[in-house]
C-alpha cells in the first residue's frame, strides 16, 4: 500500500513539475508574443525624421536670397567640368618673361628697346584656390640690373583677376633704330643702352560668361579639369599706370659715336630723343576663350581679348595736362591680352605650359608708343589631401 501511494505521489509530483514547466513555457511564449507585438507596434509607429522645411522665396530673408543666388552662380555642369578633389598642391615652375617698347614720331623715326628675357625657377605651394611661390631669376644673378616684377593671376569659374607691377632695370638693348631712309643704322642692333627705364602697374578683371560649362582654372591653375570642349565670351575692365623715360643726352652721344656724324645733321623730332611719358589707362574689354579637349586628360586653351582704353597723360612731350574733363575720342586706343595653355591633368598629377601676353598702345598726333610684355610658364605638380 505504501509503495502504491509512493508511486502515485511520485507520479503526481512529476505531473506537477510537468504542469509547472508547461505553465512557465506558456508564460514565456506569451511574453515573447507580447514583446513581438510591441516591437511590431513600435516599428509601425516609428516616426521618421522630419525633413527640414525648405523655405519658399517669399519666406526667405534678404541674405538667404543672396546666398541662394551665390550658390546658383558658382554651380558647374559636371558633365563638362570635373571639380577639384584635393585641398593642397605642390608645384615646380619655370617662368620666362619678355618685354619690348617701341617709340616713334610723326616723321617715321623709331626706336625699339627690350632687355634679354628672364629665366626664373622656383617652388609653389597651394591651398584650394590660393597658390603662393617664389622664383629666382637665374639670368640676372648678381648683375645689379635693379629689375622688379610682381605678377599674380587669380582664376575662378566665374571671374579672373590679373595684378601686375613691373619696373625695368638698366639692361636694355636697342633692337632696331630708324632715323631715315638714307641712314644705315644696322650697327645699332643689340647695342646696350642704359638710358631707358619704364614701369607699369595695374590690374585686369574679367567675367567668364559661360562659367557653368567652361573652366578657366582648368587651363591656367589646374584646379579643375575640362571634360568636354567648350568656350565662353569674356567681358572685363582694366586699369594701368605707365611711365617711360629716355635719356636724351645718352642717346645722342650713342648715335654720334656709332654714325660718326654731327647730330645736327639728322632731323630727328625731339619727341624721339627726349621722351618722358606718364599716362594712365582705363579700359573695357571683350573677348572669347575656348578649351579644346583633344585627348583624355589633355587640354589646349586659347583666350583673346581686345580692350578699348581711354588715356590720361602728362609729360614733357605733352606740354600740357589732360584732365578727364577733356574727354575726346582721340584719346582712345586699343589694347590686347592673349592667353594660351597646354595642360595634361589626371586630377592628381599635372604638367603643362601657359603663356600670357599684354599689349598697350598710346598714340598722339606727334608720337606713339607701344609696349608688350608677357611670360611663358612651364610647370609640373601634384595634388594631395582629399577633400
Amino acid at each position: 500500500m505504501l509503495s502504491v501511494l509512493f508511486s502515485v505521489f511520485v507520479a503526481f509530483s512529476a505531473c506537477g513539475q510537468e504542469i509547472v514547466v508547461a505553465d512557465s513555457l506558456a508564460a514565456l511564449t506569451t511574453q515573447a508574443d507580447s514583446l513581438a507585438a510591441l516591437t511590431t507596434q513600435a516599428d509601425s509607429t516609428t516616426v521618421e525624421p522630419q525633413k527640414k522645411h525648405k523655405k519658399t522665396r517669399e519666406e526667405m530673408s534678404f541674405w538667404d536670397k543672396v546666398y541662394e543666388e551665390v550658390k546658383k552662380f558658382s554651380r558647374v555642369d559636371k558633365r563638362y567640368i570635373e571639380p577639384q578633389h584635393y585641398n593642397y598642391t605642390v608645384m615646380l615652375q619655370n617662368t620666362n618673361t619678355y618685354e619690348s617698347y617701341t617709340i616713334s614720331d610723326k616723321a617715321g623715326h623709331e626706336i625699339v628697346l627690350s632687355p634679354e628675357p628672364s629665366f626664373k625657377f622656383g617652388p609653389y605651394i597651394g591651398w584650394r584656390w590660393l597658390v603662393l611661390g617664389y622664383t629666382i631669376d637665374f639670368s640676372h644673378l648678381g648683375d645689379g640690373h635693379n629689375k622688379q616684377d610682381f605678377d599674380i593671376s587669380l582664376y575662378s569659374n566665374q571671374v579672373g583677376v590679373d595684378l601686375f607691377y613691373r619696373k625695368t632695370g638698366n639692361d636694355y638693348k636697342i633692337r632696331r633704330l630708324t632715323l631715315g631712309e638714307n641712314m644705315n643704322t644696322s650697327t645699332f642692333r643689340n647695342v646696350p643702352f642704359s638710358g631707358f627705364n619704364a614701369s607699369i602697374k595695374g590690374f585686369n578683371f574679367y567675367y567668364i560668361w559661360n562659367h557653368n560649362r567652361f573652366s578657366y582654372p582648368a587651363a591656367f591653375n589646374q584646379s579643375t579639369c575640362q571634360k568636354i570642349s567648350c568656350g565662353s565670351p569674356l567681358i572685363g575692365i582694366g586699369y594701368t599706370q605707365h611711365k617711360l623715360n629716355i635719356d636724351a643726352v645718352n642717346l645722342k652721344n650713342l648715335i654720334m659715336s656709332k654714325l660718326d656724324i654731327d647730330m645736327s645733321a639728322i632731323t630727328v623730332d625731339t619727341t624721339l630723343v627726349a621722351t618722358k611719358v606718364n599716362y594712365t589707362d582705363l579700359s573695357v574689354s571683350a573677348g572669347y576663350a575656348y578649351n579644346w579637349v583633344f585627348a583624355k586628360d589633355w587640354l589646349f586653351a586659347v583666350s583673346l581679348s581686345l580692350a578699348l582704353g581711354h588715356r590720361r597723360s602728362t609729360g614733357d612731350m605733352e606740354r600740357e595736362k589732360i584732365s578727364l574733363r577733356e574727354f575726346s575720342f582721340r584719346n582712345f586706343n586699343l589694347d590686347g591680352v592673349g592667353r594660351f595653355g597646354l595642360v595634361w591633368n589626371n586630377t592628381r598629377w599635372y604638367a603643362g605650359m601657359s603663356t600670357i601676353l599684354h599689349s598697350y598702345s598710346y598714340r598722339k598726333s606727334h608720337f606713339s608708343t607701344n609696349s608688350v610684355f608677357g611670360s611663358v610658364n612651364i610647370y609640373f605638380g601634384l595634388n594631395f589631401g582629399d577633400r
